[in-house]
């Protein structure tokens, strides 16, 4: 039987996770409006400005105004916006600018605001996973993910530019003298046509499993009239090159393959000697005490798992275990890698940025 005392605090609990059930609806619900404003380009509106009014920002954004005051409406509930009832003029305060702007701050959360509407998107195929088992219908994540990429194009550009190129020792000096470069899971090439402009002395090839990926690459390519970035549809698994590149990057796919040992064994033959490998996964660890540190620990775990039903089956070398941080260094280390580091970067907080180094030959 229940006493007055447990009834209390039961009916306390239930209030407050009530109370939280709400928060999260509402949340959700801004987050979602967030996305929007991202995807829209209002948030860029608003930072150009100090204050303006909805008809205002409406014709900056080419935006239909009965809904651009909903969603201001939206921004300013839920405390993104300031809103003066005098003039009737809404501001985007330099605090919340520093963060949501993909031109300020250190880094940019749009990337990981659209995550949530990502999964959104594919609810229907989660839920059938789910039920049945995956994988993904084969393209699908694919393509919007490089969707949103594409929609954040300029941050991350910045940032690979500011943040990731300049952790590996004199990499900018010898892609200016003139290096070999592959990427492996390139999408639809942004990457690589970027470096290939702004390095016309190195060499640049890119691979993904995805034909719609590598034709969209070709295309941007040859539109850009580059000479130096070649696109080759190939599995990540199946590089079959020996000691030819300088360089192999692969940013945010090992999670996604389903021989990742095997993808990084060839990575080791495929680069010369003293090679770098470059290296952008999930930051994720094996014990998850770890991982609930992490300020965004919900999206990290949402995230591994979206990806999961993207692999068609496991990798039977890694015991079936889930791929994370540690596995890579022990992978990386046993392959026969040296030098291997890890960073966390500030402009992308979702990911670790592991470097590994190919051992010179021996002296003869």
């Amino acid at each position: 039987m229940m006493t007055d005392t447990a009834l209390t605090v039961g009916l306390e609990t239930f209030t407050h996770f009530e109370d939280r059930l709400q928060q999260m609806i509402n949340q959700g619900s801004l987050t979602l409006m967030l996305s929007i404003g991202f995807r829209t380009g209002l948030f860029e509106v608003l930072g150009s400005v100090d204050a303006a009014t909805c008809e205002e920002i409406a014709a900056r954004a080419g935006l239909q105004t009965r809904y651009v005051e909903d969603w201001l409406t939206v921004m300013h509930t839920g405390g993104i916006l300031e809103y003066d009832p005098l003039f009737q003029t809404y501001r985007l305060p330099l605090e919340q600018a520093a963060l949501l702007l993909q031109r300020g701050g250190t880094h940019s959360y749009a990337t990981s605001v659209q995550w949530v509407s990502l999964s959104g998107k594919l609810e229907d195929e989660i839920v059938s996973c789910f039920r049945a088992g995956g994988p993904l219908p084969a393209d699908l994540l694919t393509q919007l993910q490089s969707q949103l990429l594409e929609d954040h194009s300029v941050s991350i550009m910045n940032g690979l530019f500011k943040h990731v190129l300049p952790i590996v020792p004199s990499l900018i000096m010898q892609l200016c003298e003139g290096s070999d470069v592959l990427e492996l899971g390139c999408g639809s090439g942004q990457t690589l046509i970027e470096l290939a402009r702004t390095f016309p002395a190195s060499r640049f090839v890119g691979y993904d499993s995805s034909a719609f990926l590598i034709d969209k690459a070709r295309r941007s390519a040859d539109d850009e009239q580059l000479e130096n970035v070649t696109f080759i549809q190939r599995d990540l698994a199946e590089i079959h090159a020996i000691e030819a590149f300088d360089l192999i990057m692969a940013f945010d796919v090992l999670q996604d393959q389903s021989r990742p040992i095997r993808v990084l064994d060839q990575v080791f033959t495929a680069l010369r000697p003293e090679g770098t490998f470059l290296m952008q996964d999930l930051a994720r660890s094996r014990h998850r005490e770890i991982n609930l540190q992490h300020p965004l620990a919900a999206l990290l775990y949402s995230i591994s798992c979206l990806r999961s039903m993207a692999i068609t089956e496991p990798d039977q070398s890694a015991d079936n275990s889930r791929w994370c941080q540690e596995m890579a260094l022990q992978t990386l280390e046993e392959i026969g890698f040296t030098a291997i580091d890890v960073h966390a970067l500030p402009h992308d907080l979702v990911s670790d940025y592991l470097i590994a180094r190919k051992p010179g030959s021996p002296a003869s």
